[in-house]
């Protein structure tokens, strides 16, 4: 188990099991629905959401990546060809890893990678379109990303679940206590120490390199030496679940205890769903596991898969569901 030990399984009833599923008892998998074309699995979704009492949404990686938000290629080049040159690295995921020798080069970095993924709008209306899906209906939403999406899109807030954190938050690295603060201002500051220029919520691409001095820019460094725990001066951290260090604020467990309430209500509800989007098989016991469980133990529910590349179900719950090995932006756009 990977994750921050998945999430430390959960708080409250997630935490004594309730919802956490392991892939032990299943007889295997199926892929069920991927050969449906595009039109017809829309219409098949469209029919099963019309039907329902209660959906929920689980959300990973590849609904922000159908979102445009991607790590590699294009967005890559051209807000990182700089660190690419100096460093080696090829995608924005590596360099959230790399051993960097200076706290300014560190804070170069992420806050360029904040900003793009946190505070800019995703190339696409993938999550707009979604949410005209639901937006009259009784949905809950939980979630491994961290980018903000779903509010950005017009979600409201008691019905979503940031299960790993938010790019938009700092912690104490430590941390000497369980409170987390917004760092938008403090990523804008970082960018203008680096000379980098917003225009109409856009980050401009650099087009000469920031880094080469970066370790002698005097401003800079101490926009960086600022970065610190108000409470025990310790160097502040990204809010993500990485290891233990990871901080639950007051938010977080209410976010858990509203999602606990809702799924503890789902098997009232006539036809209720399981839908999954892009989710892989990092933290499966975060999602998908749970999906497929609920779905088992519920008769009346119906489970939805839709990701390019991973649309497996157990052979258990196969006659209720519809795994769709597609573009979740298409097929989405389809249904709306």
């Amino acid at each position: 188990m990977n994750s921050n030990q998945e999430g430390k399984r959960f708080c409250g009833c997630v935490e004594k099991g309730c919802f956490i599923l392991s892939y032990a008892g299943y007889e295997g998998l199926t892929r069920k629905g991927v050969k449906m074309n595009r039109n017809d699995s829309g219409s098949k979704i469209k029919s099963i959401l019309e039907k329902s009492d209660a959906i929920v949404i689980g959300a990973g990686a590849g609904l922000s990546t159908s979102a445009g938000f991607v790590y590699s290629g294009e967005r890559f080049e051209n807000y990182f060809w700089d660190f690419k040159r100096l460093y080696g690295f090829s995608d924005m995921y590596t360099g959230g890893f790399y051993p960097y020798k200076t706290a300014e080069e560190k804070w170069a970095y992420w806050s360029r990678f904040v900003f793009i993924n946190r505070y800019m709008n995703p190339p696409k209306k993938v999550y707009e379109n979604l949410l005209a899906l639901v937006k009259s209906r009784n949905y809950f939403v939980i979630t491994t990303n961290v980018d903000h999406c779903f509010q950005k899109a017009g979600f409201e807030k008691e019905r979503l679940f940031y299960m790993q954190g938010d790019y938009g938050l700092f912690q104490c690295s430590e941390p000497c206590h369980n409170k987390t603060y917004n760092n938008r201002e403090s990523i804008v500051n970082l960018l203008e120490g680096q000379g980098m220029k917003i225009k109409q919520g856009e980050l401009q691409t650099p087009l000469e390199s920031r880094l080469i001095k970066i370790n002698e820019n005097v401003q800079f460094s101490e926009i960086v030496s600022r970065l610190t725990c108000p409470v025990c001066g310790k160097p502040l951290s990204m809010n993500l679940r990485a290891d233990d260090t990871f901080v639950q604020d007051d938010g977080w467990y209410e976010a858990a205890k509203r999602y606990e309430n809702f799924l503890s209500a789902m098997p009232t509800y006539n036809a209720p769903v399981f839908w999954e989007l892009g989710v892989g098989y990092n933290t499966p016991g975060i999602i998908k596991y749970p999906f497929w469980r609920m779905t088992a133990e519920n008769s009346q529910s119906t489970y939805i898969c839709i990701n390019a590349g991973e649309t497996d179900c157990p052979k258990e719950i196969e006659e209720r569901s519809v795994c769709i090995n597609d573009d979740i932006g298409e097929i989405i756009g389809r249904i709306v």
